[in-house]
């Protein structure tokens, strides 16, 4: 018994030694690989309320804007020119192509982590050397091969390559689809805008064809004073060239009116001639105007373009991760199984069986910096989608303030331009009298009539841009898109992934995401 347990005590110190030394060179091995060290970012995507904006963007409990927000402008015809629009757009469609190209990349990434099948067939004519390795009677003879094979890979992904480039491909096509919604809400705000701008056109042609009444009572109260003696020919030709630029300013808004009809075509998607088609506007005032509580916090998700942001943000996370596994080894599993023969009549015979199996082991010792370069990449795009989220999140709060700066003071300016508008038609009214009473001059009745004119046009105008602004605050308020989804990314420790392993499971949190798809 001791003898025995003496024998076994040298072969035990043996295997390890055996195993002190495996471990050695595999240690040795993957310290001489390829790695990652210190490549890293410390970019991070900002939080809103990291922004002072209590007072740009007060809470009013407010409403956020619906999906069909430009119906709070009571006009049946821009709803139904935007619902056309959303048909028919090549705008639209090119949106959705992108849409369309993103799923079926995600559908090739997901095709990577499943196993792999093939089947072959090849027949090969072929005479071989009769001073070759084929010996007779096939040496010096034509010979018809026939090959039949079927294989199998499974690529182990041990590292979560495979995964991570699955996840950024998911990300990236919530990022189209962000960026679809964000298309549309641009085409829809494009029209509503060139809409009201052609409600515009339409409110100053009032004006002028007011104003070329105008012109035409004081031609005739002018010709009247000629004819008793209190007016000159000099005032019949200053009469007659105010109301020839009177008429002259009406023939540029009917010119105005048809290229604003032409525009909306284009933006449907139709051709000029389905602009003529569309009437005059009839629009509202809109609802009120009021912010809605945690404007900040919110418009992270209300905004399309900022989710599209934050998506691309989650698929270069995604990507550095699949990146890093690059570093590590790579095993590869295959199979065969098929028949080789010379000729047809022994193929599908048992002895031209062959078969083949086992794994396939990737390992980079030395790429001449490749990977690591790679890696490189990878992180400045992070660092550059990281930036861009950032930007458009600034850019956005701006845009919300901006609008709602805009609508306060165009109020603001409304109410004295309406007073002055009331004050300068009633001296209008009241210069028109005097001359034709013969109590002042033509000189002040047009003095009169330019202020009226103006005040007439700058209360149109102010309107016109009040709803204008209304319509881009509903669109700088995201227009109704509402992103429920929940990118993984952690962008305060995206820095810290320095294994593989650790990024998968930072990232893995997407996986639910891609089964609600």
């Amino acid at each position: 018994m001791r003898s025995q347990t003496n024998r076994e005590a040298p072969r035990d110190g043996i295997a390890r030694i055996a195993a002190g030394a495996s471990s050695l060179i595999a240690a040795a091995v993957l310290s001489a690989c390829a790695n990652y060290a210190g490549i890293h970012s410390d970019k991070q995507m900002a939080n809103p309320q990291t922004y002072e904006t209590t007072q740009s963007l007060p809470s009013e409990q407010g409403n956020w804007p619906s999906a069909d927000w430009a119906d709070q402008f009571g006009d049946a015809q821009l709803k139904a020119l935007i619902d056309e629009a959303l048909k028919g757009s090549p705008t639209l469609e090119q949106a959705r192509a992108r849409v369309a190209a993103a799923s079926a990349y995600r559908e090739a990434s997901r095709a990577n982590t499943l196993p792999q099948a093939n089947a072959s067939y090849t027949m090969t004519r072929e005479r071989y050397s009769g001073n070759a390795l084929v010996p007779p009677p096939y040496a010096g003879a034509w010979q018809t091969e026939n090959v039949g094979l079927l294989s199998a890979s499974y690529d182990l992904d041990l590292w979560g390559k495979n995964r991570e480039a699955l996840k950024s491909a998911v990300s990236q096509q919530s990022a189209s689809e962000a960026d679809a919604e964000a298309v549309k809400l641009t085409l829809t705000t494009s029209i509503a805008r060139s809409y009201n701008q052609l409600a515009r056109l339409y409110a100053l042609r009032d004006i002028a064809q007011q104003e070329i009444d105008q012109r035409e009572q004081i031609d005739r109260i002018t010709a009247s004073r000629i004819a008793t003696g209190l007016d000159t020919e000099v005032e019949r030709k200053t009469a007659d060239a105010n109301l020839a630029t009177s008429r002259q300013n009406l023939s540029a808004l009917d010119g105005q009116i048809l290229t604003t009809r032409y525009q909306l075509a284009a933006l449907m998607g139709e051709g000029p001639d389905r602009g003529l088609a569309i009437t005059r506007p009839t629009l509202g005032p809109g609802d009120a105007v009021r912010l809605p509580d945690d404007l900040p916090a919110d418009l992270v998700s209300r905004r399309p373009d900022l989710v599209a942001a934050r998506w691309r943000v989650d698929a270069m996370t995604h990507d550095i991760a699949s990146a890093k596994a690059e570093f590590y080894p790579d095993i590869n599993l295959s199979a065969a199984i098929g028949l080789d023969a010379f000729g047809f009549g022994r193929f599908l015979n048992a002895a031209s069986r062959m078969e083949s199996a086992g794994p396939a082991v990737h390992l980079p010792i030395f790429d001449g910096g490749a990977l690591r370069a790679q890696l490189k990449g990878r992180y400045a795009d992070f660092d550059y989608a990281v930036a861009t989220y950032n930007q458009t999140l600034v850019g956005a709060l701006s845009d919300v303030a901006t609008q709602l700066a805009s609508i306060r003071s165009t109020d603001a300016q409304l109410t004295d331009a309406q007073t002055a508008e009331q004050d300068a038609r009633r001296a209008d009214d009241l210069a028109i009298t005097q001359y034709k009473a013969g109590l002042t001059n033509q000189l002040t009745v047009l003095n009169a009539d330019m202020t009226a004119l103006s005040a007439d046009q700058s209360v149109a105008n102010l309107q016109m841009d009040r709803r204008d602004q209304q319509i881009a605050l509903a669109s700088a308020l995201g227009g109704g898109f509402v992103d429920t989804s929940a990118p993984s990314t952690a962008s305060s420790t995206h820095s810290q992934h320095d294994a593989p392993a650790a990024a998968g499971s930072a990232a893995s949190d997407v996986q639910p995401n891609l089964a609600a798809r």
